[in-house]
């Protein structure tokens, strides 16, 4: 999509030279209680990375004892999760595995990756060699699986992939002139096949395991938005060649908020270029995404709650608030967990649950205490889970 690429139809990202088209193959190992793989040892500031060649190591799964953690019970519905973790930790994303919806894998800042066979309630931690070996410190920003397959993307730029629940984990090198730093990773249906979307807006899928990627979008964001200034959106001309989030719908829909959070940008599958859109509301973008298969939703700064049809973001009309008493503050992430219960949590510990399809509104007054904004909300194979800064993680025990 990006113009550094001249991105075509059948545009491939090629293995970097320094690796010599070899890719590596480590075993997940068990990381010392007493931090001494900590990443104290390793540079503060993240740097775009080189790829290191090596040759296949032949490993196995580290199987944990998994010790009675002490979880702390918030509310009927609700627990916080002991997280063996610093406390500056930012988790950024959880996967369950398609074969086993107990197993799965959560990561985030300063390289964490954890491991739970209990669907969240204890976890372990697990450290990767391939993303240790060469003193930078890795943000793993997004997890997925489909079956036994997963795959990890970060920053700087890395791509890791297993074919077996993460017993073993490969390395696959990715082009120096890939636009922008991989934001998101989606297993898809069918061996060895994924789509990875960058933060300059960048979507590419393989078939193959990442041997080679094709280019969904053929036109750069910039491109795009220099060509429709004239057509009056408003705010594209301060666009700073980012989005701020992305978000990705089940059947390959994107709704993204630029940098500035003063417009936001729309893709579906066979589009050739992002579309962009006006915000309906005076205030600041903070985030968007989609409830069921027919909405979406959005919101601003302070607090502010919007839906609309999906087939209606160009009217700005469509856009209807909606009464949530978010006290002011600013609403970070919505999911809808079931066909009728929607969660939304926010800054300030704020945290709420609508059980008719996001149309009315309940506070969980008991997490206002929690000293932490909780961002983002994840929900699959029954486990739902909300992700806090300072290493705060929250665990849905209730029942839909």
């Amino acid at each position: 999509m990006i113009s550094a690429l001249s991105v075509s139809a059948k545009a491939t990202i090629v293995p970097s030279t320094a690796t010599n088209g070899r890719r590596m193959v480590v075993a997940t190992k068990a990381q010392a209680q007493d931090g001494a793989a900590s990443s104290n040892s390793r540079r503060d500031v993240l740097k775009t990375a080189g790829l290191v060649a090596g040759s296949s190591v032949a490993s196995t799964l580290f199987t944990p004892a998994l010790p009675a953690q002490a979880n702390r019970l918030l509310s009927a519905d609700w627990e916080v999760v002991d997280v063996p973790v610093d406390p500056g930790v930012v988790f950024l994303d959880v996967a369950f595995t398609g074969s086993d919806p107990k197993h799965g894998f959560l990561v985030g800042t300063r390289q964490t990756l954890l491991e739970t066979f209990d669907g969240g309630r204890t976890w372990e931690q697990r450290s990767i060699a391939a993303a240790t070996e060469e003193g930078f410190n890795f943000r793993f920003n997004s997890i997925s699986f489909n079956g036994d397959e997963g795959w990890i993307v970060g920053k700087p730029s890395i791509l890791l992939h297993t074919t077996d629940s993460g017993k073993n984990w490969e390395r696959i090198p990715l082009s120096s002139k890939l636009p922008g730093v991989p934001q998101l990773i989606t297993a898809l249906e069918g061996t060895g096949a994924a789509e990875m979307t960058t933060d300059e807006g960048a979507i590419y899928v393989t078939s193959n395991a990442a041997l080679n990627w094709t280019a969904a979008v053929q036109e750069t964001v910039d491109a795009t938005l220099n060509r429709v200034i004239s057509s009056g959106i408003s705010g594209a001309s301060y666009y700073e060649g980012s989005f701020s989030t992305i978000q990705r719908s089940d059947t390959g829909d994107y709704l993204a908020v630029s940098s500035r959070g003063n417009f936001f940008m729309s893709y579906s599958p066979g589009d050739t270029y992002w579309h962009p859109h006006n915000r309906p509301a005076p205030r600041r973008l903070q985030n968007m995404g989609y409830i069921g298969g027919d909405k979406v939703w959005m919101t601003c700064k302070g607090g502010d709650l919007y839906t609309a049809p999906v087939e209606k973001l160009d009217d700005v009309d469509s856009f209807k608030q909606i009464k949530i008493n978010s006290r002011g503050y600013g609403i970070l992430d919505i999911k809808q967990v079931s066909k009728d219960v929607v969660i939304a949590c926010g800054g300030g510990g704020s945290l709420w649950m609508s059980r008719d399809a996001g149309k009315t509104w309940k506070r969980e007054k008991a997490a206002d205490d929690i000293a932490a904004n909780l961002y983002e909300i994840t929900s699959s194979g029954g486990n739902t889970l909300i992700m806090g800064n300072d290493g705060v993680l929250l665990r849905y025990t209730g029942t839909f």
